[in-house]
């Protein structure tokens, strides 16, 4: 499966979620909810999975943790706020960088419409060729 199939079950799975529990909660609650929904639909989905920190060519124990990941390709960010940062994009590209995955999303939760709340980062994602029908 190519991440671009992966990333519309996430958005799918994430308006699911969005609906049936709204905007304003813990982003660990959307994240276990959003996970739930994923894995119902027969994805592999990880959460808080360990990215160590490299400096200077070395593997730090000390690192980050990727809310979940899917398939083993996509990343998903989740967040709970006010606003989306230029740090939030940063923050999801160095892991995408850090990570070699191709794709990520960064959801928002705490928006009245979900579809404001997602934002697609790609770190050198070959785009799949199109076939006619």
């Amino acid at each position: 499966m190519h991440e671009n199939d992966i990333s519309y079950l996430i958005r799918k799975a994430a308006f699911d979620v969005h609906t049936e529990l709204g905007p304003g909660l813990l982003e660990s609650v959307y994240e276990t909810a959003l996970q739930f929904e994923l894995r119902q639909a027969g994805l592999l989905a990880q959460a808080q999975v360990p990215l160590p920190m490299v400096y200077k060519g070395i593997a730090m124990d000390v690192g980050f943790r990727l809310d979940l990941v899917v398939e083993n390709r996509v990343v998903v960010e989740i967040k709970s706020v006010e606003a989306i940062l230029e740090v939030h994009h940063m923050q999801l590209l160095t892991y995408l960088k850090l990570s070699g995955h191709k794709l990520g999303l960064l959801i928002n939760f705490n928006v009245p419409r979900l579809k404001a709340g997602i934002i697609r980062k790609v770190n050198g994602l070959i785009e799949p060729p199109r076939t006619s029908a």
